[in-house]
């Protein structure tokens, strides 16, 4: 790229440039060179914007988390309306989609990036996951105060559990993404006995 040249919204063009070298060639070839390439960008571009490759990284995965925590608040909306499970299933499927999948993936592979994203946000767990489930959790609880869901119902082992099903449900790239029947089945497998109507 020509110097000079003004970049519009350079970090997310890098972002959306990761994301799809990720998708393409998982978290193995997912390097700075690979990112500006795919961007079509100078390397030295993403080295004047993040101190380096893994605070671009860090910053990747903790913007995206915030989409999963933006998606809470419309869960949240949905508490009391409709289908507990159907909701659920539709949040399931909004959260878990190929990027997200892919990101567990490098988040798992990379102990460094885990380990930042942890200290900077304060949780344990596997970062995207660990948002996802406090997103269950809240939905859970909101349906519980609103009494679709039994009053003993655990929602902090519940969410967890949905989380985890629902990555295992989605986390095979080589196949076509799981049917919302399939996706809802799970789920009301999961909270058999706590939904209730």
């Amino acid at each position: 790229m020509p110097t000079g040249v003004a970049l519009r919204d350079v970090r997310e063009q890098l972002f959306a440039a990761a994301e799809r070298v990720l998708l393409r060639a998982g978290p193995f070839l997912l390097t700075s060179r690979a990112v500006t390439t795919e961007a079509g960008v100078a390397k030295g571009v993403l080295h004047r914007h993040f101190a380096d490759f893994d605070d671009f990284l860090t910053q990747l995965v903790a913007d995206r988390a915030g989409r999963v925590e933006r998606q809470a608040e419309v869960l949240l909306e949905w508490a009391g309306h409709g289908s507990l499970v159907a909701n659920l299933a539709t949040a399931l499927q909004q959260i878990f989609n190929p990027v997200a999948v892919a990101m567990v993936s490098l988040i798992t592979f990379r102990d460094d990036l885990r380990a930042g994203l942890r200290s900077t946000s304060g949780r344990p767990g596997i970062p995207l996951l660990t948002e996802a489930g406090v997103m269950v959790a809240a939905y859970l609880a909101a349906e519980k105060e609103q009494g679709r869901l039994a009053a003993d119902a655990d929602v902090e082992t519940l969410a967890p559990m949905v989380i985890g099903a629902g990555h295992l449900l989605f986390a095979d790239r080589s196949d076509a993404t799981p049917s919302p029947a399939a996706v809802e089945r799970m789920v009301a497998a999961a909270l058999s006995g706590a939904v209730r109507g």
